[in-house]
């Protein structure tokens, strides 16, 4: 971003990986988890969180999120 950009940076992490159980967010193996990147913005997010979810719709137990780092870097605005 840019010093002439208006636009508020809020920042947003795309991971995923393999589940245990398809009923609870828990991880199978924490050290395989896959990082996919952090984003300026919840778009281009989005468009990520897309591409790799697509990936791995063959994989019923491979789970991609997004998550707002912005709400928890500054809990006290949101």
């Amino acid at each position: 971003m840019t010093q002439g950009d208006n636009k508020k940076q809020l920042l947003h992490l795309v991971f995923g990986g393999e589940l245990e159980h398809l009923e609870e967010v828990e991880f199978k193996d924490l050290t395989a988890l896959d990082i996919v990147g952090i984003f300026p913005d919840y778009a281009s997010a989005l468009t990520a969180w897309k591409a790799k979810a697509q990936q791995t719709v063959d994989n019923a137990h491979m789970r991609y999120f997004i998550v707002h780092m912005h709400k928890l870097l500054t809990p006290e605005k949101n």
